[in-house]
């Protein structure tokens, strides 16, 4: 190539590098807006004596650290496999730690008071129910693009395939509960219930879960590493 032309390329090169981007519009008048109505929202529901109030703050709270975190259990599960990060995984183990010992001195607080545990009806029965069912969840998780609140946070971007997804999964729902009673006695009350503080009392079920929360998370992290280095 002559001087003449690698010249001219540098120029226009160099000309569209100076050319001003579009800038983008201004939303401040959508969301001064879409702020008052949140506040007057909040206003007429603190006037009730339901706590309806509360929800619809921690509702917005919830969703404002899901949308800035991009916080998804899908992806904690699907990026491993597609781009072989693992930063979401390692933070969903986290809050299961989290969780671990915080649920679990709520719950020993009640027991060593002689009250009845808070949350023992979640206990299930575990059975190949909960697998097959564990799979076609997951399988629908990926095919969806979202898990609930991943999608209840996309739908609030305005990610109309998220909308159909957030669809069905209602509907989905709904039809799930009404036949709950049928799918409760045939398949998952067949399995045995499993409280790990039964088994291994109340230090050894939490110390047991944490290590295997750690070594998935350190799984996860050469999982990562080695993934970068391939």
């Amino acid at each position: 190539m002559s001087d003449t032309g690698t010249t001219s390329t540098i120029k226009r090169s160099s000309s569209r590098s100076r050319t001003k981007r579009k800038p983008k519009k201004s939303q401040l008048p959508q969301a001064t807006f879409v702020l008052i109505v949140v506040i007057a929202l909040g206003l007429f529901l603190s006037g009730r004596d339901n706590g309806i109030a509360w929800f619809f703050v921690t509702g917005l709270a919830f969703g404002y650290i899901l949308q800035r975190s991009r916080f998804c259990f899908t992806a904690s599960m699907r990026d491993p496999y597609l781009t072989g990060g693992t930063t979401l995984t390692r933070a969903v183990l986290i809050a299961f730690a989290i969780t671990t010992i915080g649920f679990t001195a709520i719950k020993y607080g009640y027991f060593s008071k002689g009250l009845p545990i808070p949350g023992m009806s979640y206990v299930a029965p575990i059975s190949l129910a909960t697998v097959i069912g564990a799979f076609m969840f997951g399988v629908g998780m990926v095919i969806a693009g979202g898990c609930a609140s991943g999608t209840l946070m996309r739908v609030g971007e305005g990610f109309t395939m998220q909308l159909l997804s957030l669809t069905f999964f209602t509907v989905g729902s709904l039809i799930g509960a009404n036949h709950f009673g049928w799918w409760k006695d045939v398949f998952t009350s067949k399995g045995t219930k499993v409280f790990l503080p039964d088994v291994f009392g109340w230090f050894g079920a939490v110390v047991i879960q944490l290590l295997i929360i750690f070594l998935l998370y350190i799984a996860a992290e050469k999982w990562q590493d080695a993934k970068a280095n391939h």
